[in-house]
């Protein structure tokens, strides 16, 4: 006897042939029955599609069917117009003399593997055999957090990503734009300066889509203010004193006078602090302002200073020492002294 007594198959004995063959046989091959003559098999090229789509499972029929079912490796989906599946996603679309197709809706990776449509004709039993590919976009799953570090320090962000087809990552640094800096799922940053601050992009991209999500990276570094601006201001007259810094995290400033600190609306004075930036303004200059002053800025970090000189008319600044000068034209000094002894002889 052959399988199922001579091919006068029961549609109990279909199924259990059905089964048989989607366990035996790795996807992608043909399917056989056992015994080569007794079951005509086909295998359809694979069907690729995206997660989320819709999928049909079409199969030729004949006018000589007279069970035809389609099955996944685990289960029965639609038993002619029967369906067996519980998966509200699965609908029959077609029955008929020339084809049975059914739907599968929103394709997940847990529909991904083979299917199978079996047919039993009056002479002989019948297979088709279709592999479905689920291809899934890429979504970054693990992904580094926004990093506040010192200036110096080692540094490694990390991206991972899942997908299918497998996707390729890539990170670089978007503020201030630069090239590429890695194609890996790790970005090691020894020794990070300043400049290396700020938002890193990683992109995993794989042949249906593209995911990017990005990292903040701060780094803290010492304050180091600008060289002082000496300024000359009339008697009476409204008077600034400008101290910029570079520091992150931000500064904290003290304004001085020689070694007495200066607080804010006393002896005239108001200071006004704004970012990066300190005013000491003057609101009405007189003898007793003009001197030597001093802006320190301070973070947790470590502090910087700078020295200034308010003077007023008839003073002379002199650049290179950022002090205030103490010769009072000194050039018309000179030429009076080599021309005096020539004015007296008249």
């Amino acid at each position: 006897m052959g399988i199922c007594g001579y091919f006068t198959v029961s549609w109990k004995c279909l199924v259990v042939l059905s089964f048989r063959l989607l366990f035996l046989v790795p996807a992608g091959l043909p399917v056989h029955s056992q015994g080569e003559s007794q079951t005509d098999s086909k295998v359809m090229d694979n069907i690729t599609v995206r997660q989320g789509e819709n999928v049909f499972l079409r199969c030729a029929q004949g006018d000589i069917v007279t069970h035809t079912a389609w099955l996944n490796r685990s289960s029965i989906l639609y038993a002619g117009e029967d369906k067996w599946s519980v998966d509200p996603r699965v609908s029959l679309v077609t029955l008929n003399q020339e084809e049975f197709t059914i739907k599968i809706e929103d394709v997940d990776m847990t529909d991904e593997g083979p299917y199978i449509c079996a047919v039993q004709t009056s002479s002989r039993p019948r297979t088709t055999s279709v592999h479905i590919l689920v291809q899934v976009p890429p979504t970054i799953i693990n992904l580094s957090k926004d990093l506040v570090v010192n200036e110096g320090s080692n540094v490694t962000l990390m991206c991972q990503a899942s997908g299918k087809p497998e996707p390729s990552l890539t990170w670089k640094l978007l503020s201030p734009s630069v090239d590429l800096v890695s194609e890996d799922e790790y970005l090691d940053i020894p020794s990070i300066s300043r400049q290396r601050a700020g938002t890193y992009e990683c992109t995993a991209i794989n042949d249906i889509a593209t995911d990017v999500q990005t990292v903040e990276i701060t780094v803290n570094y010492a304050p180091s203010v600008s060289e002082g601006r000496d300024v000359g201001v009339t008697l009476g007259q409204r008077g600034v004193l400008e101290c910029e810094v570079d520091a992150v995290p931000k500064a904290d400033f003290e304004w001085y006078r020689d070694d007495r600190r200066i607080f804010n609306g006393l002896d005239g004075m108001e200071i006004e602090d704004a970012g990066q930036l300190s005013k000491l303004t003057f609101l009405n200059i007189s003898e007793a302002d003009y001197g030597n002053y001093t802006c320190i800025a301070i973070n947790k970090l470590g502090s910087s200073n700078a020295s200034f000189v308010l003077y007023g008319p008839g003073a002379v600044q002199d650049g290179n020492s950022g002090s205030m000068g103490t010769h009072v034209h000194t050039y018309t000094c000179l030429l009076l002294v080599i021309l005096l002894p020539f004015l007296l002889k008249f």
